[in-house]
């Protein structure tokens, strides 16, 4: 299985690893670790370099995160140096964390799960479970994102055993609990005094380095979802 190396350490911007699969036909290789992320729980996947051939694409498949390339493809068992696009990477790990804010503050202060969501560099939407969403509340909760920015609250990630991190109350935020049934270890992502929960994704360190959060555009998805639009500046 390809060992995931954002789930430890999100800032490391360069790795070297080793061809264990090559798929000549959509010209992608399959490394047993990689600083890539994959993509997955609405946030895009890395983009970045290969020995120097840009890697357009990257996705789990089975027990293997390949990574698509434009260019010339290394021989299974080469050692490769692999380089992140960090600009994009790094914005992309400012816009989680500015949801995770948004969740925690919204779960916090008006007890509403979120039943959706998906982000892009600087910006992306959550769906919640309101009923009613105005322009006074929606000022309300931008104004409380900013708080906890600027509370620079530090992110903490742990990989738990899933028995152990099923015993913390509210770890699923989502209607429905996305954790598939066979895994074992269960990752976490804390935002100190304001938010934990099951997550895949990469993170800043701390709330500070989000960033001013704008609520962008709200609307209503139906009687009891709406939408929250964020950018992050």
């Amino acid at each position: 299985m390809t060992e995931l190396l954002a789930h430890t350490d999100a800032y490391l911007q360069e790795f070297e690893a080793t061809v264990v699969a090559v798929n000549p036909d959509e010209n992608a290789v399959a490394l047993d670790k990689t600083a890539f992320y994959p993509g997955g729980g609405g946030q895009p996947n890395d983009v970045g370099w290969l020995n120097g051939a840009p890697v357009a694409k990257v996705k789990r498949h089975g027990e293997h995160i390949w990574h698509w390339l434009e260019g010339d493809l290394p021989a299974e068992g080469a050692t490769v140096h692999g380089k992140l696009n960090w600009d994009r990477r790094h914005k992309l790990m400012r816009t989680h964390t500015a949801f995770h804010i948004l969740c925690g503050v919204v779960w916090r202060d008006y007890g509403a799960q979120v039943t959706g969501g998906n982000m892009d560099v600087l910006k992306g939407r959550m769906d919640f479970e309101f009923e009613t969403l105005r322009a006074e509340l929606v000022s309300e909760i931008e104004e409380k994102l900013n708080v906890e920015v600027a509370a620079a609250r530090p992110v903490h990630v742990k990989i738990l055993p899933r028995e152990e991190a099923f015993q913390i109350p509210d770890l699923i935020r989502t209607k429905i609990n996305l954790l598939p049934e066979g895994i074992t270890e269960v990752r976490t992502v804390e935002i100190e005094g304001l938010d934990l929960q099951a997550d895949g994704g990469t993170h800043v360190a701390n709330t500070r380095e989000v960033g001013a959060i704008k609520v962008a555009g709200y609307k209503s998805k139906g009687k009891i979802n709406k939408r929250i639009e964020l950018e992050i500046s």
